[in-house]
């Protein structure tokens, strides 16, 4: 993910802070500046602390997402932190509801976990009369210490589990739900329920965000009726790809380069076709990949007409000609780049890139509605 830097590496798997997450450091310390009567600074470190460790909960949180995912086979490629929460880049969706819905499970499990440690931990320093509010919880509450950072890490937790576990599609909760229509229903049709059901629980939470003045509250609605959205475009895109082959859709009469051709060849190539991606061979084997970015990189850089070899990306990314197209965007996806080389067996057959594969999309999707429409017509007239 752009703007965001890695911090730490656990299990294989990056974790990030994004550059907005610091605002959320920024709101705490605001928050408790004036908690110090005389030392604003003493305040506004401690809402610095906290914000630090909520965020350490949500890092576990997602870290049970990505074990789980992780015990299933499915990679994970790292877990970002943003100022709205944490998410975890998973490769793909589980092929087994069961599976979905372990995944889906573990976030909030975590979660539940630390709530009952720091549960027995704050019971044994502040004591249960304090903890269930028979004392001066608010005096308590008010001032930083130790015992102020416990009661409100565990009211975090039971908020996060609480929060998530609201079946609104794609949090926790949505997912779970999904997943177990999914055992009944498959899951095309399991996601349209569950994104259904999400985005009016986002209308809710939404209005309630309005009227009561919590404008967080208000985006969180935003960025979950979104979300279910795109998570339905998601799965019907998958539904779609696999219906076409690799091996059927790259593009058969592409424009290829030697390894003797130089970069103002390849411009030639860029100004009088649409082609953006260009094979490098020697004989018919490929040895790299020159694309546009490459070649506007070494115009910048090095003006001179150099040899195509110099700029090529040696690292391909090979995809089976007998891999479905939604495999093939999972397997360059995974490779963090946008284009692959199709092969048969150990034969090279041409170039295909996620641009290639929304096109195909965008082509069968159209031909589906089309057909969907003359059966609907020919019912009609029956």
């Amino acid at each position: 993910m752009n703007w965001a830097f890695r911090i730490a590496r656990v299990r294989g798997i990056d974790i990030k802070i994004h550059v907005t997450f610091f605002l959320v450091l920024v709101l705490g310390a605001i928050q408790w500046a004036g908690s110090v009567p005389g030392d604003p600074l003493q305040g506004a470190l401690f809402g610095m602390v906290l914000m630090i460790l909520l965020f350490v909960c949500v890092t576990l949180h997602e870290l049970g997402h990505s074990v789980a995912a992780q015990y299933y086979g499915i990679p994970v490629r790292e877990i970002v932190l943003l100022p709205l929460g944490g998410v975890a880049l998973i490769s793909k969706n589980a092929d087994k509801p069961l599976q979905d819905l372990v995944i889906a499970a573990a976030g909030p499990l975590v979660n539940v976990g630390l709530a009952l440690v720091l549960f027995l931990v704050t019971r044994a320093t502040v004591g249960l009369p304090m903890l269930t509010g028979q004392g001066t919880v608010d005096n308590l509450l008010s001032q930083p210490s130790l015992q102020t950072m416990l009661v409100w890490l565990l009211a975090a937790n039971i908020s996060l589990v609480v929060f998530n576990l609201i079946p609104a599609f794609p949090l926790d909760g949505g997912r779970m739900f999904r997943a177990i229509l999914a055992m009944f229903l498959g899951y095309p049709r399991a996601t349209q329920i569950a994104s259904a059901v999400g985005q009016v629980a986002a209308i809710g939470l939404g209005v309630v965000g309005i009227l009561t003045g919590n404008f967080l509250l208000a985006l969180v609605a935003v960025f979950i009726f979104f979300g279910a959205g795109q998570e339905t475009a998601q799965v019907l895109s998958k539904t779609v790809l696999t219906t076409l082959k690799v091996g059927d859709a790259y593009n058969k009469y592409a424009l290829t380069l030697q390894i003797g051709d130089r970069v103002s060849k390849v411009v030639d190539y860029i100004l009088t076709s649409y082609q953006p991606d260009f094979a490098v061979l020697q004989g018919s084997t490929l040895i790299g990949i020159v694309t546009r970015e490459d070649v506007l990189r070494a115009l910048a850089t090095e003006p001179s007409d150099r040899y195509v070899t110099e700029i090529m990306q040696r690292d391909i990314t090979k995809v089976d000609a007998a891999k479905s197209l939604d495999e093939a965007r999972q397997v360059i996806g995974e490779a963090g780049r946008r284009v692959g080389a199709v092969f048969d067996g150990a034969k090279y057959l041409g170039l295909v890139s996620l641009e290639d594969i929304s096109e195909a999309f965008a082509v069968l999707r159209f031909v589906q509605r089309q057909q969907q429409l003359r059966r609907e017509r020919t019912r009609a007239q029956a």
